[in-house]
């Protein structure tokens, strides 16, 4: 499912829409082709009462999935904004007296643009190694400098918590990266989208092109909801990514000497 939530939006969009409109379309060509026409009618008094069943389940259920990703969305957001408050703990904790803050800021600094350049799409729990040397560089100059006498157990205390704070929110990260919505549970949604496109296709199926407007009102919703369900599904890897702007922030406020 991963390729399908990687795809632009646009894309995610005019394929759904696509899909949904043929859907209608072969719906009503199919019941007029093999229906007899002496059993028109049957069609419609079989159809007909499917329909409120058939849109309960799927509105229900897409309503409920598409506020589940919503609020994914939202944590994967908060998580990285807790990582970034824990790199600007830790600049700050640099600075204290006694604390050489260069080369802390420096490694924090070069962790950052790493992670920002090669762990904001298609990131697993495994996560990249090119960022996974830069964080061991990072831990190693933090608990080097922890370790030293002359600075006292206050600032190596606060070194080493915010330490831990950036690593905690980093493989918090990762593995947010990782989940996926059930395929099951995918197909499921989607088998009751086209069960219902095609139950109101059945429907209007002796009636003119013109007025399936109604039908093709249905499908379009229907394909847009799927879309949207794609798009926000991956937050990581998808086209509604997560903001990197919090740690994009304290990048630029470690270039410019801010700590």
């Amino acid at each position: 499912m991963g390729v399908v939530t990687s795809l632009p939006a646009w894309l995610l969009v005019v394929v759904s829409l696509v899909l949904s409109l043929i859907i209608a379309c072969g719906a009503r060509v199919l019941v007029r082709a093999v229906v007899p026409e002496a059993e028109y009618d049957s069609v419609q008094g079989i159809a007909a009462p499917l329909m409120a069943a058939l849109g309960a389940v799927f509105a229900v259920m897409m309503a409920l999935t598409l506020a589940g990703e919503a609020g994914y969305l939202r944590t994967a957001q908060d998580l990285v904004s807790e990582e970034a408050e824990a790199a600007s703990r830790l600049a700050w904790a640099a600075t204290s007296p006694g604390v050489a803050s260069q080369p802390i800021h420096a490694a924090l600094l070069d962790y950052l643009q790493v992670t920002r350049a090669n762990e904001w799409r298609d990131l697993s729990a495994d996560g990249d190694p090119d960022t996974e040397q830069a964080i061991s560089s990072l831990e190693r100059v933090v608990r080097a400098e922890a370790a030293r006498d002359e600075i006292g157990t206050p600032a190596s205390t606060e070194l080493l918590t915010s330490l831990d704070a950036v690593t905690s929110g980093r493989r918090a990260r990762t593995a947010a990266a990782s989940r996926e919505i059930p395929v099951l549970y995918v197909v499921t949604l989607i088998a009751a989208g086209v069960a219902l496109i095609a139950n109101a296709a059945s429907l209007a199926f002796r009636t003119s092109l013109r007025t399936l407007s109604p039908v093709m009102g249905l499908a379009v919703v229907v394909g847009l909801s799927i879309a949207l369900l794609f798009a926000l599904s991956a937050p990581w890897r998808g086209p509604l990514i997560v903001s990197g702007q919090p740690l994009d922030a304290v990048v630029r406020d470690l270039q410019n000497g801010l700590f």
